[in-house]
């Protein structure tokens, strides 16, 4: 890790940790309907939703210093450090103010996970996983894409071996320490919501 990371990470570091932050890392292949029960939870729960993904792309479009570096390895064909996704990970959680995030799509690995634990001294207090099976992920990713059905199936394919290979093992590690929550995806987004709702109780509503 270079000695700007080193320096930047320290700096977002500290002032994180005084807040103790509610962290909620959300799981599930491609078309599991993450994105759209996390805009639910952010309406009915008060949470920051954050996506590693949308983060790097932001970065990449301010054109900074940062985002060429990152646009340079996607262009490559390299995967981007897990210390600089952290860094805009953290960035955004301490630019946000609030103290319940949901970390969309992210760790995509073990790797991820563990550098994410050292660099931010944050364990989730929990793992919310969608389990939906392939067949109707790729039901859904084609219905959201018609025309180029051939070019798409392949690469969708693509991506629920890539989701299996390296995130399995993450789901599997925290389910270890009783920290997985499974939600069945497969169903009508009103009952998978109403499952989520369940998860994260009464509580922790919003007063509207």
């Amino acid at each position: 890790m270079g000695t700007v990371l080193e320096a930047a990470i320290k700096d977002t570091n500290g002032s994180i940790l005084t807040k103790n932050p509610t962290v909620v890392f959300v799981l599930g292949g491609p078309g599991s309907g993450k994105g759209t029960q996390c805009a639910n939870l952010v309406e009915h729960f008060g949470f920051t939703h954050l996506s590693a993904g949308d983060l790097l792309r932001a970065e990449i479009k301010s054109g900074s210093e940062n985002g060429t570096m990152i646009q340079n390895m996607i262009k490559e064909g390299k995967i981007v450090p897990s210390e600089v996704t952290i860094k805009l990970l953290q960035r955004a959680m301490q630019e946000n103010g609030n103290d319940k995030f949901l970390i969309d799509g992210f760790p995509r690995n073990e790797e991820n996970r563990a550098a994410f634990e050292e660099v931010t001294g944050i364990e989730p207090t929990f793992v919310l996983y969608f389990d939906c099976p392939e067949e109707e992920m790729e039901r859904r990713l084609l219905s959201r894409n018609q025309g180029r059905e051939d070019d798409n199936i392949e690469t969708i394919r693509k991506r629920f071996k890539v989701f299996l290979d390296s995130s399995l093992p993450v789901i599997n590690y925290y389910d270890a320490k009783g920290k997985v929550r499974k939600i069945d995806a497969a169903r009508p987004v009103e009952e998978v919501f109403d499952s989520v709702k369940a998860i994260f109780g009464p509580k922790n509503e919003k007063a509207d």
